[in-house]
């Protein structure tokens, strides 16, 4: 802005051949102020098991030759990042953690080898920021099934992720990173996992889509729904943040799509999106669909029977989970074997394939419902998400217009209690201190 106002000023008078050098020189020299160096920015996250989130601040790595710096505008708030600040899963959590991987801004700066992206940009960012690079599964563009293990957007312990200098090390793992997600003011990543978000798309909308979209977008695309289109009848379990998600992008794939739902009150809005409802705590519809469907795409996260769901496959179908229950799942053989069904699972779509499921959203005007929340409301979405009590299918931060460096604080919520979830029995909670004394494990 200073610079601005100087050439504004300058603007009709003579200048100088050394004013203008020394001016240019400036210029050149505040451009790559803005790539040294690492930056603090405001943050919401956990300090440990409780569930409760908080204002913080963090540190951001300092751009590299090759990284991206990104102002985060939006960040959805996914089911997962209710789960991994309680560690419910089995897998590993440091703290402090700061969630966040649904992430869309505008590049700010960028490093002296991007050639991907250029100041200004609209741009996104999903659940990994970085992987080998080198296995068989990145080779074909499959990042997230990297067999290192790809690098989270948050919540990673990582020793090589930037290849650069560490910043937010944890007491007991010296030399190791721990990734911040975007309940941030701004976030730092390599080009080559960032994502170009189309100009059509409504921001704060399309945030979900970079895990949401493209969890529900993977597997259509795996099982070929939209080749077959018409020829494949695709089943959604659940009409939540996921759920409605995948009816979308179905529907627009011209696949035939029945919805599962413990709840006659979305029947309405299901059938407005041109699916079939099925009340799946009725066992007479249940027993009406059994046998027709193709693929059927789980996306419920909390515990539930996933028998009755196989028994609405086809002969060879597919029941895939994308949901992720923190609890086991309970199978018979005699679930799967009389028609040759299959049991399996979906993670995310690597980056290729995310900026094309962007681009077909895009093509096909699917974004997510939303709520749209200011930073201190995130206690209270979080327990909402908890208890199923919210009509959004989908809360989205407005970081750049509310997370500032201002004198706010997130507000508690009394339904959040550490003692009403498991923390899981597997999961390693780093550093241990951050174990809630009221937090126990799951049995």
């Amino acid at each position: 802005e200073n610079r601005e106002l100087l050439f504004q000023k300058m603007v009709g008078k003579e200048m100088t051949a050394r004013a203008i050098l020394l001016l240019l020189c400036w210029s050149a020299c505040a451009e790559a102020a803005a790539t040294v160096g690492a930056t603090t920015v405001v943050a919401v996250g956990a300090t440990d098991t409780s569930g409760v989130l908080k204002k913080m601040k963090i540190e951001r790595r300092a751009v590299g030759p090759k990284d991206v710096d990104i102002e985060i505008h939006y960040c959805g708030v996914c089911h997962s990042d209710l789960h991994q600040i309680c560690s419910e899963w089995p897998s590993e959590f440091a703290y402090p953690m700061v969630p966040g991987h649904e992430i869309v801004g505008k590049v700010r700066s960028v490093g002296p080898e991007v050639t991907k992206y250029k100041v200004g940009d609209l741009v996104g960012v999903g659940c990994l920021v970085d992987s080998c690079r080198t296995c068989e599964a990145c080779d074909k563009g499959q990042e997230p099934y990297c067999e290192t293990g790809f690098v989270a957007t948050y919540t990673s312990l990582t020793d090589w992720y930037g290849k650069g200098p560490k910043i937010s090390v944890l007491e007991g793992h010296e030399g190791k990173e721990n990734t911040y997600g975007g309940y941030s003011q701004a976030v730092v990543v390599d080009q080559d996992f960032v994502l170009r978000m189309p100009t059509s798309m409504e921001l704060a909308r399309a945030a979900p889509l970079l895990c949401a979209g493209i969890t529900t977008y993977s597997p259509l695309a795996h099982w070929k729904a939209k080749e077959l289109g018409s020829k494949m009848n695709v089943g959604v379990v659940g009409f939540g943040g996921l759920g409605h998600m995948a009816v979308r992008q179905a529907v627009a794939m011209k696949n035939n799509v029945v919805v599962f739902s413990t709840s006659e009150s979305k029947r309405k809005d299901i059938e407005g999106m041109g699916a079939r409802f099925v009340l799946s705590k009725d066992p007479h519809q249940m027993a009406a669909a059994k046998n027709s469907q193709h693929l059927i795409i789980d996306t419920v996260s909390a515990q539930h029977e996933i028998a009755p769901l196989l028994a609405c496959l086809k002969t060879d179908g597919t029941l895939c989970m994308v949901g992720l229950p923190p609890e086991d799942l309970k199978l018979h053989a005699f679930d799967v074997v009389g028609k040759r069904k299959r049991l399996a699972g979906s993670l995310i779509g690597g980056l290729q394939e995310t900026q094309e499921m962007l681009d077909f959203c895009a093509q096909h005007g699917i974004s997510a419902d939303i709520e749209l929340i200011p930073p201190q409301k995130l206690n209270h979405a979080m327990a909402a998400l908890r208890g199923n009590s919210s009509p959004a299918r989908r809360f989205v931060i407005d970081v750049k217009g509310q997370m500032t460096e201002g004198d706010w604080e997130v507000e508690e919520d009394n339904d959040i209690d550490p003692a009403k979830h498991k923390v899981h029995r597997t999961a390693t909670v780093v550093p241990p201190s951050a174990m809630h004394p009221k937090s126990e494990r799951m049995q």
